[in-house]
């Protein structure tokens, strides 16, 4: 009775291996292609600096309102471009007119003479 056990339980373990092996089996180009092409298909596939996977997000707003909200905030300087992403532009404006800061350009340069040497 103690062969006979030892028997099925190497037989199952054999089994087992085998079932297993079948599953680690590595993918051809074409299957490894067509995955790449479901996985775009779908959205999953980043390209640069996008996180991933890409989140699909619902809306109910219509593509001249999702226009608008871009066209706002391109103006108010919120939108940029490449790793500037998390940093939004916030435009600055002066209170001084080029002249002002010309004449304060001379006067600097005027009283540091290092300044106007380099």
């Amino acid at each position: 009775m103690k062969a006979l056990t030892i028997a099925a339980m190497l037989a199952f373990s054999t089994v087992a291996g085998v079932a297993h092996a079948a599953a680690d089996t590595p993918k051809t180009r074409a299957q490894v292609v067509a995955e790449l092409h479901e996985a775009q298909a779908q959205g999953l596939v980043t390209l640069g600096e996008q996180a991933y996977p890409v989140e699909r997000a619902s809306s109910t707003l219509r593509r001249a309102e999702v226009l608008a909200e871009l066209q706002a905030a391109e103006a108010a300087g919120y939108v940029t471009v490449g790793e500037d992403l998390q940093y939004p532009v916030i435009a600055q404006q002066s209170d001084k007119s080029r002249a002002q800061v010309k004449a304060e350009l001379n006067h600097y340069a005027s009283s540091h003479a290092s300044f106007v040497g380099a």
